[in-house]
């Protein structure tokens, strides 16, 4: 026989059977929300514009002069501050020609070339700060106080074209790592441009 107790067990089992059952009919049942994302979907992407690819490859060449240049300091520079400096600026701005490639490769751009010498340079004077050929060629030539005094006042010109292209990044980009670089261009640099004038002023 029976028993009540049992009659409702069974009862109550069959209930919770249908519900279960109606639940998985109107798509309440439990699925795995993360796995099949939209087509297209960027949600995990920071949007980037235009200007953010025009400041990470105008800024790439920018910075390897800037190196380039540094890199002459070691074996020219008499003063010490001078050759300290460089090797700040190296430490600094190699890291972010790294950095801002590869946000090109991400985004499907090409980064501009490296190791350029200068003729290539020649071709590329008219950019905001950078030098000529023919300015790089001539600051290979200098030595000791002669050097020095040259370098500060072509670092100095280099760095306010690299401060006025990372206002513009942060005027009119839209990625933030970009805007982010960006400022820290512009604080870093503009204390190095000050950096140089008492420099340049004091004839060390």
């Amino acid at each position: 026989m029976i028993t009540r107790h049992a009659f409702r067990t069974a009862a109550l089992g069959a209930a919770a059977l249908s519900a279960a059952l109606l639940l998985t009919a109107c798509g309440g049942a439990p699925t795995d929300t993360g796995a099949h994302p939209a087509h297209g979907a960027t949600a995990n992407t920071p949007a980037h514009d235009a200007q953010d690819v025009a400041f990470a490859q105008g800024m790439i060449p920018h910075h390897q002069q800037a190196l380039e240049m540094a890199g002459l300091a070691a074996g020219r520079a008499k003063s010490a501050r001078v050759k300290d400096l460089a090797a700040r600026i190296e430490k600094a701005q190699a890291p972010e020609i790294r950095t801002m490639s590869g946000w090109l490769k991400s985004w499907g751009e090409q980064p501009p070339m490296t190791g350029m010498d200068h003729s290539a340079h020649s071709g590329m004077s008219g950019m905001t700060g950078m030098m000529s050929g023919d300015d790089m060629a001539d600051l290979e030539k200098k030595k000791g106080a002669a050097f020095d005094s040259a370098f500060l006042s072509l670092m100095i010109r280099h760095h306010q074209g690299a401060v006025e292209m990372a206002r513009t990044e942060k005027d009119k980009g839209r990625y933030a790592p970009a805007q982010k670089l960006a400022d820290a261009v512009v604080q870093g640099q503009s204390a190095e441009i000050a950096e140089m004038k008492k420099l340049l002023d004091s004839g060390e």
